[in-house]
Order: structure tokens, then C-alpha cells, then sequence
């Protein structure tokens, strides 16, 4: 039972890593990683930043999914409204 528990875990680790090199990916292709970075303020914050701004609020994923939307601040956004809220979901995990 406890051999079961472990590999559940295990492949559980491996798909989220696999979500946050996704999301990472999608970040890249989406031109976020132009003015913005994981760790460290660019042009605009870190996601890490934005993170700890969002968490804890009743709608945060809603929240940064209307601030990526938003095409003033976001001129370079690519992203479509899908993948804006996989964004959302990857920075609110960080």
C-alpha cells in the first residue's frame, strides 16, 4: 500500500512539472517573457509578484485573466483566452 502511495505521488510530481514547463513554455510563446520573468522584475513584475499580489482573493484567476487581457498593458499578449487562464493557474502556483 505504501509502495502505491509513493508512485501516485511520484507520477502526481511529474504531471505538475510537466504543467509548469507548459505553462513556462506557453508564457514564452505567448511574448509574457518579454516584460516579464519568473523570479525577477523586468518591465513589468515577476510572477512570483504577481503571485503573492492574487493569492488568497476570491477571484484571482479572473482577475489576472482580465489584466492579460487587457491590451494596454499587454500589447504583446498572443495568448488566447484559453491559454489566459492556464497563465493564471501557473502564476497563481508559484
Amino acid at each position: 500500500m505504501k509502495a502505491i502511495a509513493i508512485v501516485t505521488t511520484a507520477v502526481l510530481g511529474l504531471a505538475a512539472a510537466g504543467v509548469a514547463q507548459a505553462s513556462e513554455a506557453l508564457a514564452k510563446s505567448s511574448g509574457c517573457m518579454n516584460c516579464h520573468d519568473a523570479a525577477t522584475k523586468k518591465v513589468g513584475p515577476s510572477f512570483k509578484e504577481s503571485a503573492a499580489k492574487f493569492k488568497g482573493k476570491a477571484n484571482a484567476e479572473a482577475d489576472i485573466v482580465a489584466k492579460l487581457s487587457d491590451e494596454k498593458k499587454h500589447p504583446a499578449n498572443k495568448a488566447s483566452a484559453d491559454d489566459r487562464k492556464a497563465l493564471a493557474k501557473w502564476i497563481l502556483s508559484m
